[in-house]
């Protein structure tokens, strides 16, 4: 008999809150955004020639591979000044989603990690003083080498976790955006 009214006033509980004036209110849903091209620019910053690393993905989450092309190589123990930009150009006209990045600063991370080519450093922060990776430098090392330079966006991270503020993406949780990875070469100039 206890378990009756228990029962009782569980389903009657869950009833009243099914049939509450609240379900008039609009659910705000923050969707991912589409993101089919991601483009790096590295101006030398003594003058120069930039480099690109651009990655497109034309077909979306579609069948065909995304296409990656790179500029041209690094010069050694050069110090360059670097953007990134995130489109989606299945939009017409193509959506900057770099702006939404921006604005959206303090839940959105660019990470930017290479093998021993050079150090990156954050040049833009959002709202709390936490970087947001869309503003870098980057100085090359004294030596010729290949690597792989890998460019991921992140959503909803913790930013205040060990070493996230220096670009280490191991702590920091959250959802992936975008990701790419771009082979390229620090050379002799």
């Amino acid at each position: 008999m206890r378990t009756l009214k228990i029962l009782a006033l569980s389903l009657t509980a869950i009833i009243s809150t099914a049939c509450s004036s609240d379900d008039d209110a609009p659910v705000l849903i923050n969707e991912d955004e589409v993101i089919t091209t991601v483009k790096a620019t590295f101006t030398p910053a003594g003058g120069g020639t930039a480099i690109t690393l651009l990655s497109r993905d034309l077909d979306g989450d579609g069948p065909d591979a995304p296409v990656f092309t790179v500029s041209a190589p690094f010069n050694t123990s050069t110090t360059y000044t670097g953007e990134i930009t995130f489109l989606n150009e299945l939009a017409s006209p193509a959506e900057d989603i770099t702006e939404e990045v921006e604005e959206e600063g303090t839940e959105h991370q660019v990470f930017i990690q290479q093998n021993g080519l050079g150090t990156i450093t954050y040049t833009d922060q959002d709202a709390e003083g936490k970087p947001i990776g869309l503003a870098f430098t980057f100085q090359t090392v004294a030596e010729a080498r290949t690597g792989n330079m890998t460019i991921t966006l992140r959503h909803e991270l913790d930013k205040a976790a060990t070493g996230v503020a220096n670009g280490e993406i191991t702590n920091a949780g959250g959802s992936t955006d975008a990701e790419v990875t771009f082979p390229v070469t620090v050379a002799l100039p």
